[in-house]
């Protein structure tokens, strides 16, 4: 649940620049580490949105963060979750992570995929402390991936 006052609710083609701004926030200490900008940061926004994906994190007019979650095969997978800077650290990630769990439940799906950049080693403890097992590595995209899966109860 969302703390006193923000709401989670699905994006709309008017949050297109906030979504992107929040990506290039969130993800722009993970460039030189990466060599490149990540996935996440020029993502397709304006077709994610449209295809109903994304939903945002929005205190009044202020989006804090959002995820892309759609579903796929047997699960739900997480394309992205970003939180802006000045937010992180607040259990925002852990609430829109929560949120699509309990749409997938809602919908009668039992399981979550995600994956994250090797590089992106605060996600390598995060998600198993939220209940995702590694279920394996590889390249996918450029990238050097981790991928994760959790089975809902």
């Amino acid at each position: 649940m969302p703390e006193a006052g923000r709401i989670i609710r699905l994006a709309t083609a008017a949050d297109l620049e906030e979504v992107q701004r929040c990506a290039e926030a969130a993800y722009a200490l993970y460039v030189p580490r990466i060599g490149k900008e990540p996935a996440p940061m020029i993502a397709d926004f304006a077709t994610q949105i449209a295809a109903g994906q994304v939903h945002v994190c929005v205190e009044g007019v202020q989006l804090h963060g959002f995820i892309v979650s759609y579903a796929r095969d047997d699960h739900v997978h997480i394309e992205n979750v970003a939180v802006l800077p000045g937010q992180q650290g607040t259990g925002l990630g852990r609430t829109l992570i929560g949120h699509v769990e309990n749409e997938a439940r809602r919908a009668g799906i039992d399981a979550i995929e995600l994956y994250t950049n090797q590089k992106m080693t605060e996600n390598l403890s995060f998600y198993p402390r939220l209940g995702y097992q590694e279920i394996r590595r590889g390249e996918e995209g450029g990238f050097a991936r981790v991928f994760y899966r959790k089975e809902l109860a």
